[in-house]
């Protein structure tokens, strides 16, 4: 409660004057070049649940009444050596099972509209059962994106950073965003950002060896934030950029969140927007979505149906 009054309060200040770019550190960065895909992947965005949220707070200062539509759900991809999720977004029952455990009133900023489509179903609608997932993979582990690990078998592999596993499931307090519910007794296999950088993210990780699926650095948001590059069949290259923003609109003026809800949410706040300014310098032909992007979202979804 008190942290949501320190956020509420620094907030009016902050939709007047939003904090400006780091012109040096825009002007520093240089674009390495993406790995040569020698495979692709199909990329299919499984919608789950909507929101919504002001504009003027999703991207800090804009001069706008209006309200951003907001989606929660996961990402299929498949690679010709693996089926798997990417955030394993939502589960049927989230709103008694998962939201109870934030504390007030984080549970009702962050609720879902009702009703919900729960993974198992999202699979169904697909003629998948979680029998065929190989394995999942988080941008990061807030309870939005891995509450529909509920639903899966805890055998099926949960892939992601150890600096982020660590950072969620530290201390006796879990961070403000994290249910530790679903990753209990969930099989975990750390991954590591061990390559070279990527187009304008300092390292890399190459899941596949053939350039399809590349994960990069996004820290900020959550110590072990992680976008997934992949190369995708219809020849576009998608950036997966998880929480790292909420709208590509941040991208594009380059405007963090406002400190209600960023304080909030945000464990960086100045490493989250050096990692928006890395995503505004990125090459044009990069397709940014953002997991709560419902715009971006549903192009997607559409494309691939």
């Amino acid at each position: 409660m008190v942290r949501c009054c320190a956020a509420l309060a620094a907030t009016p200040g902050r939709l007047l004057r939003p904090r400006r770019p780091d012109q040096a550190f825009l002007a520093g960065l240089v674009s390495a070049p993406a790995p040569k895909a020698t495979a692709t992947v199909r990329l299919i965005a499984l919608p789950q649940a909507t929101m919504a949220a002001p504009a003027i707070i999703v991207a800090e200062g804009v001069r706008s009444l209006r309200e951003l539509p907001m989606s929660m759900g996961a990402f299929l991809v498949e690679h010709p050596q693996a089926r798997f999720l990417i955030d394993p977004a939502i589960c049927a029952d989230v709103h008694t099972r998962v939201l109870p455990g934030h504390p007030f009133p984080v549970g009702k900023l962050v609720s879902p509209d009702k009703p919900v489509l729960g993974l198992s179903n999202a699979l169904a609608a697909r003629d998948l059962a979680a029998s065929d997932i190989d394995f999942t993979l988080a941008t990061h582990l807030h309870w939005d994106h891995v509450a529909g690990l509920l639903e899966l078998p805890d055998s099926i592999e949960l892939r992601v950073p150890a600096v982020e596993y660590a950072w969620a499931m530290h201390g006796d307090t879990a961070p403000i965003g994290v249910i530790r519910e679903p990753l209990r007794g969930q099989s975990i296999a750390p991954v590591e950002l061990d390559g070279p950088p990527v187009l304008t993210f300092p390292r890399s990780h190459d899941v596949f060896g053939d350039g399809a699926v590349v994960l990069v650095d996004l820290a900020g948001h959550t110590p072990g934030s992680i976008g997934v590059l992949l190369a995708v069949d219809d020849g576009t290259r998608v950036l997966l950029a998880g929480d790292a923003v909420w709208n590509t609109l941040q991208v594009e003026l380059i405007r963090e969140k406002a400190p209600m809800p960023g304080n909030l949410f945000d464990a960086d706040r100045d490493a989250a927007f050096r990692t928006i300014q890395r995503l505004h310098a990125l090459p044009a032909d990069i397709e940014v979505i953002a997991s709560h992007d419902y715009d971006a979202v549903l192009a997607r979804a559409v494309r691939a149906s």
